[in-house]
């Protein structure tokens, strides 16, 4: 500065003006230097450093420039130019010297908070990152490094030391756990739920409490937020799936197969012992042909054995229109490509009430997919409706307005 102030000296610049007047160009040509520093930073290094990173075989990298860490790194230049010709205005310099200090630190901290979303979008490229997420955690250590950050620059802005700050935050305890009660339970939550693989990103949760029917896409420190079907969100408290109960569909996804459990109610005055003529009618059907002939010998050699008087049909044994309707039910499912031969099929009577008798379907079709499970389903029970009349058995159903437009008149009114 010395140089400009004697050089407009020269130029019969008096001397007061000529200090002002150094003072004003020394403070441009500061800016400039500062500027240029940025621009070749941005325009140069930068390119430099993308292009060699776009080219590399490394993948993880990438991520670093997605976040822009060696852009916000670049802001630390024009701050080094400033703070090396501070020396030049010693009234000011201590001033300048604490604008620094905090403008590095806010630099840092934003250099730090995106390497850290970095290391999450490195770290989701892995499998792991489903079953063990570690979002929760990268959110309490930007908690962390933001405490940390604001008293070093209080502490600078103050001219007191750090510990000084450190030592009175222990008053202030109380009011820092309400602050960061639901940051803390959040992360008391997130440890017992990835230590219990209870969640991952991917799973298909039921919380009715919440509204949430869906798929999680995001696990964080303090929400867990579903998708659920009809393309809503909904975001649920970490600590909450600890509290309060949720259903997990994961199991049915890794199994391979999805559950039918639904019944058709039969009406029980269409229940009866089959005739003659429905015996031969049903060893047509090419599923039960072999049923009927083996029950056949079979009651048959049971009454032949016992001496079962025919004359009355509830002596001894006889097929029913109810149970050869099961049989077929049961050797239906059986052969269906979309049935889930290795799991569970069942086809029973339940407790009968004021609706009929139910005839539960307990099975599992090979496919998780749900489009796919309902087709399946109502194809099968499309099927299962329409052949009862076959079996002489009627659907029962509560009668609707048509029902008793046809009923027949008994009486003149």
């Amino acid at each position: 500065m010395n140089y400009i102030k004697d050089l407009l000296i020269e130029m019969g610049v008096n001397s007061d003006m000529s200090t002002y007047l150094a003072n004003i160009i020394l403070v441009i040509i500061i800016g400039l230097l500062g500027m240029a520093a940025n621009f070749i930073t941005k325009r140069v290094v930068l390119r430099v450093v993308t292009h060699y990173i776009r080219n590399n075989r490394f993948q993880w990298d990438n991520y670093l420039l997605d976040r822009k860490v060696f852009h916000k790194l670049s802001h630390i230049v024009p701050a080094i130019i400033i703070y090396y010709f501070s020396f030049n205005f010693p009234a000011y310099q201590h001033l300048i010297a604490k604008g620094i200090t905090i403008y590095l630190i806010v630099v840092a901290l934003l250099v730090l908070d995106a390497f850290l979303n970095a290391i999450n979008d490195i770290y989701r490229t892995f499998d792991i990152s489903r079953s063990r997420p570690i979002k929760g955690y990268i959110q309490v250590v930007k908690i962390f490094l933001f405490i940390i950050g604001g008293i070093l620059a209080i502490s600078s802005l103050i001219g007191q030391s750090p510990v000084i700050l450190i030592s009175g935050i222990g008053a202030l305890s109380a009011v820092m756990m309400l602050i960061f009660k639901d940051s803390l339970l959040g992360l008391v939550a997130g440890v017992q739920l990835t230590a219990n693989d209870m969640v991952r990103v991917g799973d298909w949760i039921e919380m009715p409490k919440y509204g949430a029917d869906g798929d999680i896409i995001d696990i964080s420190l303090n929400t867990v937020s579903v998708q659920n079907f009809d393309k809503t969100i909904t975001s649920i408290p970490s600590y909450a799936l600890i509290s309060d109960s949720f259903k997990n569909w994961r199991g049915m996804q890794e199994s391979g197969g999805r559950r039918i459990k639904r019944s058709v109610y039969i009406d029980m005055n269409s229940i009866g012992f089959c005739t003659p003529d429905m015996i031969d009618k049903f060893k047509k059907i090419h599923l039960l042909s072999d049923y009927i002939l083996d029950k056949e010998k079979e009651i048959t050699r049971y009454n032949q054995e016992n001496e079962i008087d025919h004359t009355v049909p509830v002596n001894g044994r006889a097929m029913t229109n109810i149970g050869v309707f099961r049989a077929y039910i049961t050797r239906y499912i059986e052969q269906h490509p979309k049935i889930h031969s290795s799991m569970t099929r069942i086809v029973r009577q339940l407790p009968p009430g004021e609706t009929g008798l139910p005839i539960e379907i307990y099975c599992f079709i090979n496919d998780i997919n749900w489009a796919t499970f309902e087709g399946v389903q109502s194809d099968l029970f499309d099927h299962i409706l329409a052949v009862a009349k076959e079996f002489n058995l009627h659907v029962f159903q509560s009668p609707s307005g048509n029902d008793f437009k046809n009923m027949p008149r008994t009486g003149t009114y």
